[in-house]
């Protein structure tokens, strides 16, 4: 997906504080209750704004419910090496540097996506600016998003540059240049659409096994999931049931391999109500229980925390009403839904603390 343009004043790493889990209550939050169901850790989009904004630097901070970030769009190709080899690695900085101070996993996101080179050397360019970003991040990055969104609705590959000059060998060389430059890093395929056990569901599939046989580790599949409670003009219905979530994510499992829902949304028609609220938020619990069912997924990170500052209207026009708490900042009831949904988990894996990426989710079975 395509995300709001980040803004140009980057929030100073001491403005931003960590909040006590006391100022929520003494409800367990969703990342307490994460950990106590033996699995890693629940993210947000961080986007690193006015450090005026108190209200959403209180819900980010808060470790009862978060220990884990994914920069929005600042390690993102365009916003790191805007120009052939001139990089600009401030806003990412920040991002990481807030991850490392206040002890919470580090999400990268992404090393290749789109671009426009000329193609001679792009193989080159390609493990230039991967050398670049993930060696400039090397032990600070729990989890990399190697490769995003490669995949057409039909499975077959995205036009783009890396595809139309390399071929599909792009994506293990991504993974084996990843690798190189990060090791410690736990490399992931990330994509969306890929929750309806579909087509672009089976080219993930093919994507993980393609790395394998080119001898290269992958270790994950993100799935987005920027779902909807309700037919939109941009969905043709809700989201899928549990039962077909589960499916989706044992199939990727049974690869050998991690998942995780790595941006999670879940959009409605625009006004909400107080029945679509209840709608949405029974999405959200469905979304989180699959997670919970499935061994090997790991975590769950939601692109956001207020609809204030989601991507979705801008997006979307007509609809929104996407995040757990609303513009003001209060809890809406997918809050609940989601944290629900983790509560029914019985998983057995290990808990990763912090931002330390020493200790690994496959090390831990």
């Amino acid at each position: 997906m395509h995300f709001s343009t980040l803004l140009a004043s980057v929030l100073s790493l001491g403005a931003f504080s960590t909040a006590s889990p006391a100022s929520y209550g003494s409800t367990t939050g969703l990342a307490q209750t994460m950990g106590q169901n033996g699995r890693s850790f629940i993210g947000t989009a961080l986007t690193l704004r006015s450090p005026n904004d108190t209200s959403e630097q209180a819900i980010i901070g808060n470790k009862a419910d978060f220990n884990s970030i994914t920069p929005e769009n600042a390690m993102k190709w365009e916003s790191t090496e805007p120009a052939r080899g001139q990089y600009t690695f401030s806003q990412a900085d920040a991002h990481a540097n807030w991850a490392v101070q206040h002890g919470y996993q580090l999400h990268c996101h992404t090393l290749v996506s789109s671009g426009n080179f000329d193609n001679a050397t792009l193989i080159a360019i390609m493990k230039s600016h991967i050398d670049a970003l993930a060696g400039r991040y090397k032990g600070k990055c729990t989890r990399w998003d190697v490769v995003n969104e490669a995949l057409n609705e039909n499975g077959t590959y995205r036009d783009s540059v890396f595809y139309n000059t390399i071929g599909e060998a792009y994506i293990p060389l991504a993974f084996k240049f990843a690798k190189q430059a990060d090791p410690k890093a736990r490399l992931f395929y990330n994509d969306y659409n890929l929750e309806y056990a579909g087509d672009k569901w089976l080219g993930a599939q093919r994507i993980v096994k393609l790395v394998k046989q080119y001898g290269v580790k992958i270790d994950g599949v993100g799935l987005q999931a920027h779902l909807s409670s309700e037919a939109t003009k941009t969905s043709p219905g809700a989201a899928p049931d549990q039962a077909t979530l589960e499916k989706v994510l044992k199939g990727l499992t049974a690869l050998g391999v991690d998942v995780a829902y790595t941006e999670v949304d879940v959009r409605m028609n625009t006004p909400s109500t107080p029945a679509k609220l209840q709608t949405q938020a029974d999405t959200y619990q469905r979304i989180a229980a699959s997670c919970m069912a499935v061994k090997r997924c790991v975590g769950m990170t939601t692109w956001g925390v207020s609809d204030k500052y989601s991507w979705i209207p801008s997006t979307f026009p007509g609809e929104g009403a996407a995040l757990m708490w609303d513009e003001n900042y209060q809890k809406k009831p997918a809050y609940g839904g989601f944290l629900n949904g983790i509560q029914s988990g019985k998983g057995r894996r290990a808990v990763i603390v912090g931002s330390d990426p020493k200790v690994q989710e496959a090390d831990l079975e």
